[in-house]
């Protein structure tokens, strides 16, 4: 069996919670990730069922948000079969006709982690991972367990942006985007998502996994408007039109897995 087709089932997986730290997209709130055992065999099989439960991955790990009082972080993920640009979305599309598209390995390039490095400095600057090494950075972006994919895009021979897309079994997930900060009117974040559907079409996949749509967060409102759309909320996956604006009684589910 191959490493990255291990059976979810095969052994009993434990989840493990942190300890509060202060949330980086609610000021005032404090946030608890569970995580899946760091000592289990993970593997693309158990990262697509965790995938259903809202998880995450980053680096070799398995995340979900389980913050007490609040459930503002919902998974959500786009049909790749339905979806349809809005005339915005077909706008930055057509702006953006003069890049070239690379699908690449995930291997270490210095052009890239120059832009990364700029990336942070503009739009993180002291969140914690500005002034990363080579290696942090290799290790946030990528998993020796993983199907990932580098989607470089280039203006002329320049990488202006990267995505970082992992494959699963009829899904992909859009892991992390960064750009040169001072492209923002091309509105790079949202025309990497565009191009990303694409590829998961050509993959034949059913979802592209966005991560947390964070209804609070001002920052965090281009995700919900790749339709249709559905969002993890209260247990299952429903259209994100269900999802009420603000939740009187906060719920997190999280799946788990034997």
């Amino acid at each position: 069996m191959n490493k990255n087709d291990t059976d979810p089932e095969e052994e009993t997986l434990r989840f493990f919670a942190t300890a509060p730290r202060p949330c980086s997209y609610l000021e005032g709130r404090d946030a608890i990730s569970v995580f899946a055992d760091p000592d289990a065999t993970l593997s693309t099989a158990l990262y697509d069922q965790l995938a259903k439960f809202g998880f995450r991955r980053s680096g070799s790990s398995l995340y979900v948000p389980a913050c007490p009082g609040c459930s503002e972080c919902i998974p959500v993920r786009v049909s790749v079969a339905g979806f349809v640009r809005s005339r915005n979305q077909q706008k930055i599309w057509n702006r953006n006709r003069d890049l070239t598209c690379n699908t690449l390995t995930p291997e270490f390039r210095e052009q890239h982690f120059e832009m990364y490095e700029r990336y942070l400095g503009n739009r993180h600057p002291h969140g914690g991972m500005d002034n990363p090494e080579p290696d942090d950075y290799m290790r946030f972006m990528t998993s020796d367990w993983c199907d990932t994919l580098f989607v470089e895009f280039c203006l002329g021979e320049t990488p202006v942006a990267l995505a970082v897309t992992d494959r699963l079994h009829n899904a992909a997930s859009a892991v992390y985007t960064f750009y040169e900060p001072e492209l923002g009117r091309r509105s790079l974040g949202t025309y990497a998502v565009l191009r990303q559907i694409e590829l998961a079409k050509e993959m034949g996949c059913d979802w592209l996994y966005l991560g947390y749509w964070i209804r609070g967060s001002k920052k965090m409102q281009y995700k919900s408007r790749f339709r249709p759309m559905q969002a993890y909320y209260e247990g299952h996956w429903q259209p994100i039109e269900n999802i009420p604006p603000k939740n009187p009684t906060p719920i997190r589910h999280v799946g788990a897995v034997s």
